[in-house]
């Protein structure tokens, strides 16, 4: 847990700098924290689009605007203008653009990293992903009906994009009730499984979670590889509210102080031979 400490933007951890648009952000223990600033005729559309190279933002933001204005445009058709003393949140899937000749200042604590740093074409990388999903959704919705069992997507989602944010991991994709992350840390990415099903649980749902280390090909927004269909073959295995890892994940894990039961070799369709996979136990 991190102790009494504080910081100052004039002295950030970490600068970011787009067209018409600059920003300080610092590190308290695993929070970031960001302050933006967004000059008069700024719109992310043309000014950041072109950097991050999909058709619009894929962050989840949170924050508070101090001064100016600012119009947020969902994908969905939703808008709404953002002025001084709102508290926001914006999912995923948007376009937003400074309104008036102000320009408009605003503190970020979710969604503060990556949204402004370019993404590249295609490259193969090491990394620990994650792939949630809720258990038994296709029979929860049939009972909750079309309307509820929005409401509890939508809800649930929002959950999981603060725990992503939180661990800093990556959304890459969703499929209804499921998520695809990706982790530059394994030990997080195994917190942030667990996190997410606790997190769950406080809503009555039940979800199960798998992560697997490997090489994935990153291409725009996408990850293509084995290493892909591994963790989602994981993520059908385990049961409700448990984290299932790869071994080569385990073994990463020396020395995080997680611990982990053997749950035996298994068979997955379409992965040669048979894998041994290990549980998460929780504290």
């Amino acid at each position: 847990m991190t102790g009494l400490m504080s910081k100052r933007f004039d002295e950030p951890d970490d600068l970011v700098k787009v067209s018409n648009c600059t920003g300080q952000v610092v590190t308290l223990g695993e929070v970031f924290v960001g302050r933006y600033v967004y000059q008069p005729g700024w719109i992310w559309s043309r000014d950041v689009k072109p950097v991050a190279g999909t058709p619009d933002c894929r962050h989840h933001h949170q924050g508070v605007v101090l001064s100016g204005r600012m119009q947020v445009e969902m994908v969905d058709g939703a808008r709404r203008i953002l002025g001084a003393g709102d508290v926001f949140n914006i999912p995923p899937g948007h376009d937003a653009f400074v309104v008036g000749e102000e320009a408009c200042v605003m503190i970020m604590f979710n969604g503060v990293r990556g949204w402004a740093k370019p993404k590249t074409g295609e490259e193969r990388v090491l990394a620990t992903l994650l792939v949630t999903d809720i258990v038994g959704s296709t029979a929860l919705a049939g009972r909750m009906g079309d309307v509820a069992w929005k409401d509890c997507l939508a809800h649930h989602s929002d959950r999981v994009r603060r725990e992503l944010d939180q661990f800093r991991g990556l959304e890459v994709a969703t499929t209804g009730d499921g998520f695809l992350a990706m982790f530059d840390g394994t030990a997080r990415a195994v917190r942030c499984g667990a996190a997410i099903c606790r997190a769950a649980r406080l809503d009555g749902l039940e979800v199960r979670a798998g992560v697997h280390s490997g090489e994935v090909e990153r291409h725009a927004d996408n990850l293509r590889g084995m290493a892909v269909h591994i963790v989602s073959r994981i993520a059908a295995l385990a049961g409700a509210s448990e984290v299932l890892l790869s071994g080569t994940t385990a073994t990463l894990l020396e020395g995080s102080g997680l611990t982990l039961n053997d749950a035996g070799e298994h068979e997955m369709k379409g992965v040669e031979g048979r894998r041994r996979l290990f549980r998460l136990v929780e504290p």
